[in-house]
């Protein structure tokens, strides 16, 4: 998908998330005063190109629920509970691309269906490509950046506590951000 790549290939390419150089970060307002932010270990999917046109790309991601991780084991197992993911009756959290839209040289907005808790919503993803070249082992490879805001209730995620000063416990509102490395799969 990179620029290289737009210009020059025809066909199908396939391209998978390389698990090891891939982020998936959140953060939240706590006690409306500072951000959380965690992260998912557990990531896999692919991306599908036609003939090297990035707004082709069909892009499918599986994110592990029980890979969160915020540096608290406590909270952790908590965000884990029916309260937060559910994560015993929802294993996964899922995207699956609906559209891609140019929005600049190497930026998209990917628009796509975003499943928390069995709970699917449209959701809109700020997609910038950071490169792409042959690593030493012959394997072509491409870098993203993608950013996104949700509301958490709009996906089934309710739980908070009021505070006696006012406010809550917890925002609403979830910052996402991907860092994203793609290697394309061998014809």
């Amino acid at each position: 998908m990179s620029t290289t790549t737009q210009t020059t290939e025809r066909g199908t390419a396939v391209w998978t998330i390389d698990p090891t150089h891939t982020h998936a970060e959140f953060g939240v307002r706590h006690l409306m005063i500072s951000t959380v932010k965690g992260h998912f270990s557990d990531v896999a999917g692919t991306v599908i190109v036609e003939d090297g046109d990035a707004t082709t790309a069909q892009v499918d991601v599986t994110i592990g629920v029980a890979s969160i991780d915020t540096r608290v084991e406590q909270r952790d197992q908590h965000l884990r509970s029916p309260d937060f993911f559910d994560a015993a009756r929802f294993p996964a959290l899922t995207f699956r691309s609906t559209s891609v839209e140019r929005a600049g040289e190497d930026r998209y907005r990917v628009l796509g269906d975003l499943t928390i808790r069995d709970v699917t919503r449209p959701v809109t993803l700020d997609v910038e490509g950071t490169g792409g070249l042959r690593d030493p082992w012959g394997n072509e490879r491409a870098g993203y950046t993608a950013t996104a805001r949700i509301n958490r209730k709009d996906f089934g995620l309710n739980w908070n506590q009021a505070l006696e000063t006012g406010g809550v416990l917890v925002s609403d509102d979830v910052r996402i951000s991907l860092e994203v490395e793609l290697v394309r799969a061998s014809d």
